[in-house]
């Protein structure tokens, strides 16, 4: 009894063995032959646009929408205009920049060097022309100094005296005209920097270079516009 239940056991064993060998070939050749009507039935799926509708006249009203949001945006803030404008005229690139308070500043200062050269230069030439009067050896020839100042080599000292400030008054003249032009180019280059209240810093524990262990210091600096982020490392 036992003997017949082994072999039927065996038959049945042999007997799924032999489907498994011809059912294996026939579900991979089926899978095969299903793949390309997948990929049929995928394109069949995807939308189809309807009959008559303008898709060109789409794509083309879209750029058009994005032509003119270009054209309504502002046009960027350019330091190259901010520095032209005040060298052509002090104080205007200041009110390009939109810093309005700054124009008096610039005005008064390159005012207050005008009005020296002016002052400097009348003196000069006084003392100069006095100094000339009193050496050219001629009696008959009066300078307006003759009763108050007697040595000729003080009014030289004067005519000197003045000449050099004449020259300091024409270089703080042309530091302020200077000052004014990079200040203007500086404040345009930072107008579009923002440095917000997003301020942070983190220690953490860290593995440098995957190895040592260290402590890791993350800063974050910025806002919408522009953000850092700066990483220390400290470490065996």
């Amino acid at each position: 009894m036992a003997n017949k239940a082994g072999n039927i056991f065996h038959l049945f064993h042999n007997s799924f063995l032999v489907l498994l060998v011809i059912l294996i070939p026939a579900m991979v050749q089926a899978q095969d032959t299903l793949r390309p009507i997948a990929k049929t039935m995928d394109t069949l799926i995807r939308p189809i646009p309807a009959p008559g509708t303008d898709t060109v006249g789409k794509k083309a009203q879209k750029a058009a929408d994005s032509s003119r949001i270009a054209l309504d945006a502002p046009p960027p803030h350019s330091p190259r205009k901010a520095a032209l404008y005040s060298a052509v005229l002090p104080g205007l690139g200041q009110a390009y920049n939109r810093e309005y308070w700054k124009m008096p500043l610039v005005y008064a200062a390159l005012g207050t060097c005008t009005y020296f050269f002016v002052f400097n230069m009348s003196e000069y030439k006084t003392y100069r022309d006095a100094y000339r009067l009193r050496v050219d050896g001629n009696p008959d020839t009066h300078d307006e100094f003759e009763k108050t100042i007697q040595n000729p080599e003080s009014l030289k000292v004067y005519r000197d005296y003045y000449r050099q400030n004449l020259d300091y008054s024409v270089l703080f003249f042309v530091l302020a005209y200077g000052l004014n032009i990079a200040d203007a180019t500086v404040f345009a280059h930072l107008r579009t920097f923002d440095m917000s209240d997003d301020l942070s810093i983190r220690i953490s524990p860290t593995l440098i270079n995957n190895r040592t262990l260290g402590i890791g210091v993350n800063i974050l600096l910025g806002g919408k516009k522009s953000r850092s982020n700066s990483s220390f490392y400290a470490g065996r």
